[in-house]
């Protein structure tokens, strides 16, 4: 047995039922050799301030281990094709369940993943369409069938009486190269003798009246089968069904019954009604991710390369009449409109109606044309096929961009899949409903008991799937929403939705945040699903600030007590109550002891505002909003009510739009006023502060220039002549050139992922050994970039051009990162709290408008504490901060708040209340007022 299996002495063997998780002298990062136990089925949260070592604890430790060992287990042949793991260093692990960890990460890059098929709801869907769906004729509207035998005879018993005369009749074979007279031998030699004239009711002896059948009119002749009378015994039945069986047969699939002196009813055992023949659903005809159900004309993405609708038709608040078609409003194209307008008089269309109001099929008369009017569609193709003027290849480009794709509509799967039904929708229309919507359409499905019993099984796993993803807050999510457009919040609680669905017992769950972007409303919706968890035999691992989700721990582990070198100790372990009588941080926030406490006073602000009018974006509904300048703003509400889609999508680009720096497509809205009030705007967000491992705090914060002017002004490097490219490891000079200053060298392998090994030439310390030998202050420039910030600021306590720089790392609570650490290891909160201190260390003077998506993510209550500080800094040197934010110490401290909902979705997208935190406490309707009264 290794080391890391064996009991260790003074421990009774235990059943593995209630045996803990054992961890003994743990050194991973910055822990300090700590021990630790964690008891088995129960709910433990870690927790401490940021950087103190709590994911180094439960991923890098914990987490880890459990999945070596997993790997471990699987055979040599499995193993070979898996990275090679190092173990954690440890004395000593033991009770270690397989583990699973779901992190803050976007689950997919890929553009056709979607929320459907990231949670398997679509594949489910996909299954239960081609099992029990209708295929519906676009022509007529009926239902299209196979005929069979069984089908023929109950219609006939059904619909006529007893003692009606009939024929059974099947088409006159064609084949290809055969005139008339070799079929009717082919016939003769089968045995047949007889044709009926369908519309003259005459029959002709094909034996001896060959002469009278013409090539022109065999469309109007049948091969006469059998002719029989409807009795209700069962040799007349028997009689029916051989001589159909025939029919269809002779026919190829395809046969008649003419009633004597009545009609002719065609039946076929083919999939074709109309005139038109379908394919039978399957599976694959659904995925828009195979190359035999993607439509062919956007592959599956739903999206061409065409005209931009937002473009077209800027603001859908405008009717036809007044001018919502941007293209027809100059003197040029106008009479287009004119058309337009003559054929909705004709047909009653609705011109003045705002354009978002208008029905499904008066838009697609606007988009395709009808009578005189052209279409706004064959228009634009028109304007293309002249590209070669000039003036037709300005005007083109200027409303072009990706708009739906007009053979599937948008769907993304092929058209005849679009024709198969369930309850009157097809697979594209319930795909576009929201997680909500979703859940009500498949537990009201009206079904036939044989379709129940088909069906049973595909509906309890989608059902069970939509209530999850229901629970976890995400209600407000379309199943066609793309994964990579979802937040880091809204991915890890759909990966908490998919374990819940997979139902796993004696597993341990690792999550890192799972109440991040989610309000206060929905907290407790999250902590009873991962109390299901653990009620079901599952450990959950739960890395959290949230006072909530620690108040629902069983177990509580508190790590610090500061951040980096200064943390890595076990601070506390234990009860909530027991966490509470504490002198921990943790302990002392949530005891009361300590506070972020309400501002005196809140703000006067410049008085000028920026005023954002008509956004109609996603679920916003026409909203007028006004942002008071000079102020720390909180745009608030519950999660999917249209936050980022009014700041991010609208506010932000719109803006960046006027000054001409934005290329993407922005949120629709009308105007936005008042932008000469500001001088520059910044976006803060949770994207990575650099893709490269080359990215690091130094260099993004430029105080890594200062460092390596230092060195190069060193007695030193005058005598060798070093300058301070030398000391730079992204150009040749002074960097290794062995691994190009990256310290790793990747190795590339087959089958198996990439091994990244510490380059031997220079031991991982980027530089060459003669640039190394240069010391400032008995440092060499590898060692400065292993210091934390905290350590250089006391390392270079004179360099005022340094410290300048790294005081504000250390001011927002990062005084724990290295200089030198890899820009894509950086959390998302430590990449945005990178990104705030570089704008901290400009200068004050011109006015700017900052925005940040969700800041407090990752951070501890002290650190919102030194957040606020930086923010009321910004705010103090007359800039405008606006925040998205859930946090309530963030919002009680705002000078303005913004509320949108009441709810996500659908039921979101309006102004609930706005004003100081006071004055929103006395709305009713807004979730965030009624939280906040608790926290004032």
């Amino acid at each position: 047995m290794s080391q890391a299996e064996t009991i260790a002495p003074n421990e009774k063997p235990q059943s593995s039922e209630d045996r803990p998780i054992i961890v003994r002298g743990a050194r991973v990062h910055n822990l300090k050799n700590i021990d630790v136990e964690i008891p088995r089925n129960r709910m433990t949260v870690v927790t401490g301030v940021s950087g103190s070592g709590k994911s180094s604890l439960a991923f890098d430790t914990i987490y880890a281990e459990g999945q070596r060992r997993y790997v471990e287990s699987l055979s040599s042949y499995a193993r070979q094709f898996l990275e090679r793991m190092d173990k954690p260093d440890v004395d000593f692990m033991q009770g270690i369940s397989p583990a699973m960890a779901i992190q803050q990460k976007t689950t997919s890059t890929n553009p056709r993943s979607t929320v459907g098929t990231t949670t398997e709801i679509y594949d489910y869907m996909r299954l239960l369409y081609a099992r029990i769906g209708h295929t519906i004729s676009p022509k007529s509207g009926r239902e299209v069938q196979k005929d069979s035998t069984k089908t023929v005879i109950d219609s006939l018993f059904e619909h006529y009486e007893e003692g009606t005369k009939f024929y059974i009749l099947f088409p006159l074979p064609r084949h290809e190269n055969n005139d008339l007279s070799d079929e009717l031998q082919v016939l003769k030699e089968k045995g047949f003798t007889r044709v009926l004239q369908v519309d003259q009711e005459q029959m002709i002896d094909i034996t001896t009246e060959e002469s009278d059948l013409s090539e022109i009119s065999r469309d109007n002749y049948r091969v006469l089968v059998d002719r029989l009378v409807i009795k209700k015994t069962d040799d007349n039945r028997g009689r029916i069904a051989g001589s159909l069986e025939t029919a269809f047969r002779e026919g190829q699939g395809r046969c008649s019954v003419k009633i004597r002196n009545g009609d002719e009813l065609p039946f076929s055992e083919r999939f074709e009604m109309d005139g038109m023949e379908f394919n039978e659903p399957t599976p694959q005809m659904f995925s828009f991710n195979n190359p035999f159900g993607a439509c062919d004309t956007c592959e599956g993405f739903g999206r061409v390369a065409g005209i931009d609708e937002n473009l077209v038709i800027p603001d859908p608040e405008l009717t036809i009449r007044d001018g919502a078609i941007a293209a027809y409003s100059g003197q040029k194209y106008s009479r287009h409109l004119r058309d337009l307008i003559k054929v909705s008089a004709r047909y009653g269309y609705p011109i003045d109606t705002p354009y978002r109001q208008l029905s499904k099929e008066f838009k697609k008369v606007l988009w395709e044309g009808k009578d005189e009017y052209v279409g706004i569609r064959p228009f634009f193709d028109d304007i293309k096929s002249q590209s070669y003027k000039v003036h037709k290849r300005v005007f083109y480009s200027r409303y072009r961009g990706y708009s739906r794709c007009p053979d599937c509509e948008g769907y993304r799967i092929r058209k005849d899949a679009l024709y198969v039904k369930i309850n009157g929708r097809h697979i594209g229309e319930v795909a576009e409903m929201t997680i909500d919507a979703a859940r009500a359409f498949f537990e009201d499905l009206e079904l036939t008991d044989f379709e129940k019993e088909v069906a049973e099984q595909v509906l309890y796993e989608i059902r069970k799937r939509l209530k999850y993803l229901d629970e976890v807050g995400l209600s407000y999510l379309t199943l066609n929403r793309l994964a990579k457009t979802l937040s880091g919040g809204e991915s890890q609680r759909i990966s908490l939705a998919n374990s819940l669905g997979s139902s796993l017992i004696g597993s341990l769950y690792v999550l890192d945040e799972p109440t991040i972007g989610l309000h206060p409303r929905d907290n407790d919706r999250l902590i009873n699903i991962l109390k299901s968890l653990r009620d079901i035999g599952n450990t959950v691992l739960v890395v959290e600030h949230d006072p909530e989700m620690i108040k629902a721990a069983d177990n509580i582990i508190d790590i610090g007590p500061f951040a980096g070198v200064h943390g890595g100790e076990l601070n506390f372990t234990g009860s909530y109550d027991e966490l509470l009588d504490s002198q921990t941080l943790t302990g002392k926030y949530l005891s009361g002891k300590k506070r972020i406490s309400v501002p005196d006073k809140r703000r006067k602000g410049s008085g000028n505002t920026i005023i954002l009018e008509g956004a109609t974006e996603h679920n916003l509904k026409s909203l007028d909003v006004e942002f008071p300048l000079g102020k720390l703003i909180c745009v608030t509400g519950v999660s999917g009510s249209g936050k980022s889609t009014l700041v991010h999508d609208t506010l932000y680009a719109g803006i960046q739009k006027q000054l001409g720096t934005y290329k993407d497509s922005i949120g629709r809205h009308r105007s936005i006023s008042g932008l000469h009030h500001i001088d520059s705007v910044e976006m803060v967000d949770q994207s990575p502060i650099g893709r490269s491992s080359r990215s690091n705090p130094a260099t993004y914060t430029k105080a890594f220039d200062g460092i390596r002017d230092l060195f190069t002004n060193t007695r030193q490097s005058k005598i060798m002549g070093y300058e301070p490219g030398h000391f730079s490891f992204n150009v040749p000079g002074g960097r290794c050139e062995t691994c190009q200053g990256e310290g790793i060298q990747t190795i590339e392998m087959q089958f198996m992922a990439d091994i990244e090994l510490t380059c031997e030439e220079c031991g991982g310390k980027r530089y060459r050994k003669e640039i190394l030998q240069v010391k400032y202050r008995g440092k060499n420039i590898h060692d400065v970039l292993e210091m934390s910030v905290s350590e250089a600021l006391e390392f270079f306590v004179d360099e005022e051009r340094i410290t300048n720089k790294l005081q504000t790392l250390e001011d927002v609570g990062l005084g724990y990162l290295k200089l030198g650490q890899s820009a894509p290891t950086l959390s998302g909160g430590e990449a945005q709290r990178v990104k705030l201190a570089k704008f901290l260390s400009k200068p004050a003077g011109d006015h700017t408008l900052y925005f940040f998506d969700e800041p407090t993510t990752g951070l501890h209550f002290e650190d919102i504490a030194k957040l606020l500080d930086s923010f009321n800094e910004l705010a103090d040197n007359g800039h405008t901060v606006i925040i998205i934010e859930h946090n309530l110490d963030v919002i009680k401290c705002a000078d303005h708040i913004i509320d949108i909902g009441p709810e996500g979705g659908f039921a979101g997208g309006q102004i609930v209340a706005t004003g100081t935190p006071e004055e929103i406490t006395q709305v009713k309707e807004s979730h965030t007022g009624r939280y906040l009264k608790e926290v004032l």
